[in-house]
């Protein structure tokens, strides 16, 4: 009757991680896990080819088995696999005693910091702010690379870089976010080429700030790109900048701006949407950025709703000029990316025949979600649970179209004097039975 998370009976904080391969190292799997909240302990069990770790509470760790019960984790190249683990706590082996090897210590005036969960776009700005107070910073250069956002920052003394190591390491930049994590570099001394929002050399005002766009767009991907688990989903480039997106072969008499709405708005804000009186199949809906635009293409390209199978490409208008026939959602409570948006990213993916409820009421039953949600199709498994003390819902459906008209329907509408909120959950239904 239930549904069942497969090898999941009691969520714990601790993860228990196998197939750890010798070439895999603690900050792998750190990278694994950060995206989904903070982890507070990390013990390899090298003997084993295992690992533990603790997240700092249980919705993290449910949070991070949802979305790799999906996305099958890898790392260089190898297959992990994760569980919950029988300790609910990981007692007194804690992660100071598994410290790093000897790289990264001898002391050096340029350090390289690595920054772990960056919800926040991080700019050359910040990290001048942040250091500066330790010394003189003479150069700054920040790039992306698979470890995460990382930047090298030059001090004109070897003392200063000293006390910044010791006074930041460890250190959040942001409330709960974008932490230091701080090593000394063996380089002698950076190349600075340019000063704009990714390099800057404090002692040469003068460079030219390399005429190229896009940069900060690319700050955001970096952030979404964490909570995607470090990497973009396959066939995400990141990099679009055209906010506006044309769906058609929509089905007229039962679409509407609110039901599109409802759909796009799991893929990032909505400005306004307008549907094309000339050819009434034909919606424009402009994103809040290119990025979440091309997610929106990227996911419901070829999806099923109302009989019809959507067409979604970009739109060749930038942009979708206020007008009486337009619908404006640039205000509305109800676009899901707002605080705190990028760990929405990683509930981004394709229509599935399973929804995700939340924001129901404490007292709401089984009987009346499945009232509520009964006339769009065959409901063939529910499950009422509680997480963070807050009553949330997983419906399992026979088809993803009939999940979808569900969706378009039904998110935002109230169930027993509480608007709800719903998206597709990336669970397995098989994972469910």
């Amino acid at each position: 009757e239930s549904i069942h998370f497969k090898k999941m009976t009691e969520p714990s904080k601790v993860i228990h991680v196998r197939n750890v391969g010798h070439e895999i190292s603690e900050n792998d799997l750190l990278q694994l896990f950060q995206p989904f909240g903070v982890v507070t302990k990390l013990v390899m069990l090298r003997a084993k080819n295992q690992a533990l770790l603790q997240m700092q509470d249980i919705a993290s760790a449910i949070n991070a088995l949802q979305f790799y019960a999906n996305v099958q984790p890898s790392i260089r190249g190898r297959n992990v696999y994760v569980q919950f683990s029988s300790h609910q706590e990981l007692t007194s082996m804690d992660q100071a005693g598994h410290a790093r090897g000897d790289e990264g210590t001898k002391p050096n005036r340029i350090l390289l910091v690595t920054i772990h969960q960056m919800l926040y776009p991080i700019t050359v700005e910040v990290l001048h702010q942040v250091f500066s107070p330790h010394g003189f910073v003479e150069k700054i250069v920040t790039f992306q690379k698979s470890a995460g956002f990382q930047a090298l920052i030059q001090y004109q003394s070897h003392q200063s870089a000293l006390i910044a190591r010791s006074s930041l390491q460890g250190r959040n930049i942001y409330d709960g976010c974008c932490q230091l994590d701080i090593q000394f570099s063996n380089l002698d001394e950076l190349q600075v080429n340019y000063n704009n929002e990714r390099s800057r050399d404090f002692t040469n005002p003068s460079l030219p700030s390399e005429q190229r766009g896009g940069s900060s767009q690319m700050a955001n991907a970096a952030a979404i790109a964490s909570a995607f688990g470090g990497g973009l989903p396959p066939g995400v480039s990141g990099t679009n900048d055209r906010c506006t997106v044309l769906v058609s072969n929509l089905n007229p008499d039962r679409i509407d701006e609110d039901k599109l709405f409802n759909l796009f708005s799991i893929y990032g804000n909505i400005v306004r949407i307008k549907l094309l009186r000339n050819k009434p199949d034909h919606a424009l809906i402009q994103m809040g950025d290119g990025f979440q635009a091309e997610l929106a293409v990227h996911f419901l390209k070829g999806a099923m709703l109302f009989g019809k199978r959507l067409e979604v490409n970009f739109s060749k208008h930038p942009n979708i000029t206020s007008g009486a026939d337009t619908h404006e959602y640039l205000n509305s409570n109800l676009n899901r990316f707002n605080r705190n948006a990028a760990k929405n990213y990683r509930y981004c993916c394709s229509p599935t025949k399973m929804i995700h409820l939340s924001s129901l009421p404490q007292d709401v039953t089984e009987e009346e979600i499945v009232t509520h949600l009964e006339e769009h199709g065959t409901i063939v498994n529910t499950k009422v649970f509680e997480m963070n003390g807050k009553k949330q819902a997983l419906i399992l459906f026979e088809t993803e179209e009939q999940a979808t008209e569900a969706l378009v329907c039904k998110h935002a509408t109230s169930v027993g004097g509480s608007i709800i909120r719903i998206s597709f959950s990336q669970l397995q239904a098989n994972a469910l039975v």
